[in-house]
């Protein structure tokens, strides 16, 4: 089964994502929209960079663009460190994959 997002109440008011795994393991949580059509807007953001978005590897020591020849899969109940899904504006993220 593929992975799915979830809306959910922000404790500080508004929405978050949540990002799970097919089998419902947390992946990633993301800021705090202040409307539901701002988090699906999100959403669809965080869609478009999965699906496009280059690595920067930010950690100590690392490259700092992983080519996506070299990235394998997680298999699952792999432990990892949450992620935001939010960012720039998608258009600004264009943008910056064009020039590296």
């Amino acid at each position: 089964m593929a992975g799915y997002f979830e809306l959910v109440d922000a404790p500080d008011g508004g929405y978050r994502i949540r990002m799970l795994d097919g089998g419902g393991s947390l992946m990633a949580v993301s800021v705090t929209f202040p409307t539901k059509r701002a988090a699906v807007a999100g959403i669809a953001q965080a869609r478009e960079i999965a699906g496009t978005g280059l690595i920067r590897d930010r950690s100590a020591g690392g490259q700092s663009v992983v080519p996506p020849s070299r990235v394998t899969r997680r298999t699952a109940g792999g432990a990892g460190r949450s992620t935001s899904l939010a960012g720039g504006s998608l258009a600004a993220g264009k943008r910056a994959r064009a020039h590296n």
